[in-house]
C-alpha cells in the first residue's frame, strides 16, 4: 500500500521467513558458525533455541543456501507429527521413495540413501523446526536416527530448532540417551539495541530504499521497547509505523508515529499523531 510512495521495490518489514533480508547479528552471526562448524565437523545432533519471532528459521533458511551445493537436506517446517509421518515426511524431503510404508522400510530407505551419499563423500542434513512440539517418544525414535553411521562418522546431521520449552523437554530424564548425543548447542538472544537501527536500515536498504526513510532516535528507542530486539516485532511496529508515516505524509517516522503504531498493535486507543 506504502511502497509507492516510499519508493520501495517490497515490502520491507514483512513477517514471512525470507532469508534475503536475513541481519546478521551478533548472536545470529555466532548461531550461523555454530550451525556451519557442527555439519561440517559432521557431530551428529545440533541444537538451536530462541524466543518467539528471534528469527531461527529465517537463519536455517539461510544456513541451506550456505551449505555445499552437494549436500543433501531435508527441511521438515511441521514437526508436531506421529513418529510415522515424520520419518514419511524426512524421506520424502530428502527425495527417498520406498515400497512399503513401515517403520522397517523407512529406516532401510533412509540408510541406503545415507550409505550413498556418503560414498559419495557427501554429506546430509535435517532440520526439524519447531522441534519443542515433537513427543518425548518420536524424539527418542529421531534419535535412533543418529545411530545410521560408519565406523568414522555420522551419516547426517541432524538440526534441532526450537523455542526455549526445548531445552526444557530435552532435560528431561526420559530424554538423557539423546541429550548425551547434543555436541553443539546455541541460543540466539534477540538484538541488542545498537543492532535495531543496523537492522531497520539493511531491511530498507533490501527493500529498494535509497536512505530518505528516517527513523529518528527517539522512534528506535520505542521500537527497541516494545520489541525487546525481537526481530518478528520489529518488523510488525516498523510497518505499522510506515503505514502511519504514509498516511500522515511524511518520510520521517518520530516517536509519536511509532507509539501510535504500537497503541494500534496492542488494541490500545491511540492518540492523534504529531508530524
Amino acid at each position: 500500500m506504502y511502497l509507492d510512495y516510499y519508493k520501495l521495490k517490497e515490502n520491507p518489514f514483512n513477517v514471512t521467513s525470507d532469508p534475503s533480508f536475513l541481519f546478521l547479528g551478533h548472536a545470529h552471526k555466532e548461531a550461523l558458525s555454530h550451525l556451519l562448524y557442527g555439519i561440517k565437523e559432521k557431530k551428529g545432533f545440533l541444537e538451536i533455541t530462541g524466543e518467539i519471532g528471534a528469527g531461527k528459521t529465517t537463519l536455517c533458511k539461510a544456513l541451506l543456501k550456505k551449505l555445499d551445493p552437494g549436500t543433501k537436506t531435508a527441511f521438515i517446517l511441521n514437526s508436531n507429527l506421529s513418529e510415522m509421518q515424520l520419518l514419511q515426511a524426512i524421506l520424502e524431503d530428502f527425495g527417498i521413495t520406498v515400497q512399503k510404508k513401515s517403520k522397517i522400510s523407512f529406516f532401510k530407505g533412509l540408510n541406503d540413501f545415507l550409505l550413498e551419499e556418503c560414498r559419495k563423500n557427501s554429506n546430509a542434513v535435517l532440520i526439524l523446526d519447531e522441534a519443542q512440539n515433537i513427543k518425548s517418544s518420536t524424539l527418542e525414535g529421531i534419535r535412533l536416527l543418529s545411530n545410521l553411521e560408519t565406523d568414522k562418522e555420522k551419516l547426517f546431521q541432524i538440526v534441532l530448532v526450537g523455542q526455549p520449552e526445548l531445552r526444557e523437554k530435552l532435560n528431561s530424564p526420559e530424554l538423557a540417551q539423546l541429550r548425551q548425543r547434543i555436541a553443539v548447542r546455541y541460543h540466539v538472544n534477540p538484538l541488542e539495541k545498537d543492532e535495531v537501527r543496523q537492522y531497520i536500515l539493511h531491511r530498507l536498504s533490501v527493500a529498494g530504499g535509497a536512505g530518505d526513510i528516517i527513523f529518528t532516535d527517539e522512534a528506535i528507542e520505542k521500537i527497541f521497547e516494545y520489541s525487546g530486539g525481537i526481530p518478528r516485532l520489529i518488523n510488525l511496529a516498523c510497518d505499522k509505523a510506515l503505514l502511519a508515516g504514509f498516511v500522515a505524509e511524511t518520510r520521517s517516522i518520530n516517536r509519536d508515529i511509532v507509539e501510535k503504531s504500537v497503541c494500534e498493535l496492542e488494541g490500545k486507543p491511540a492518540e492523534v499523531v504529531r508530524v
